[in-house]
């Protein structure tokens, strides 16, 4: 029930300070005592990895045997298993191989620039010279160009611009058939009764 005179808490109450939260695990090991008294060791396993299969030895194998198809090599390996041995495999093999000493790996450090050479502004003064020579290169690139331009031989589009061909007059030739031929239905009784109606 809420205390007398205060509103009802929407919490709960924390249990005192001996109370321990979460499970309980009771200690079966026998402390400190019987880890002095003697040692439990865990005995290593030995597990055997299966190694791959040698495939160049048992294709030579089947070579020598007179195998030449599909089939008869599956049944060779069947037959003959032979496995890689360990010493390709051995960590000593992938290791790296021995190096000196005083073997560096990467790139060497590149040298000091001098502050001479800063103060003189000399790297301004090389690059100057390299653009002056690069444009003093270039000019003559430009007229050949020109000549080249001047040179180019006339093609069939260019000729065509220049004179473009006449103009195909258009044929009203048509089969005979298409032909407008007269009327044979006659809708006025007599010629005058037509030319009467048309002049209106």
């Amino acid at each position: 029930q809420p205390e007398l005179g205060r509103p009802q808490r929407n919490c709960y109450t924390l249990p005192g300070l001996n109370f321990a939260y979460g499970l309980y695990i009771p200690r079966t090991d026998g402390g400190v005592p019987e880890a002095i008294g003697h040692w439990n060791t865990v005995k290593p396993r030995t597990s055997v990895r299966k190694m791959p299969r040698d495939f160049i030895t048992m294709n030579l194998g089947a070579l020598k045997a007179g195998y030449t198809t599909a089939h008869e090599f599956n049944l060779y390996y069947k037959a003959k298993d032979i496995r890689q041995k360990d010493d390709e495999y051995s960590r000593f093999k992938r290791s790296p191989p021995n190096v000196p000493a005083d073997f560096t790996y990467g790139i060497p450090t590149r040298s000091s620039t001098p502050i001479f050479d800063l103060l003189q502004h000399k790297y301004k003064e090389l690059w100057m010279e390299q653009q002056r020579a690069r444009t003093a290169a270039a000019k003559p690139d430009e007229k050949k160009k020109v000549i080249i331009l001047q040179q180019v031989r006339e093609t069939r589009t260019t000729f065509l611009r220049k004179n473009p061909p006449p103009a195909k007059e258009e044929s009203f030739w048509h089969l005979p058939r298409l032909e407008k031929v007269e009327p044979h239905l006659s809708t006025f009784p007599d010629c005058d009764a037509r030319k009467k109606a048309f002049s209106a």
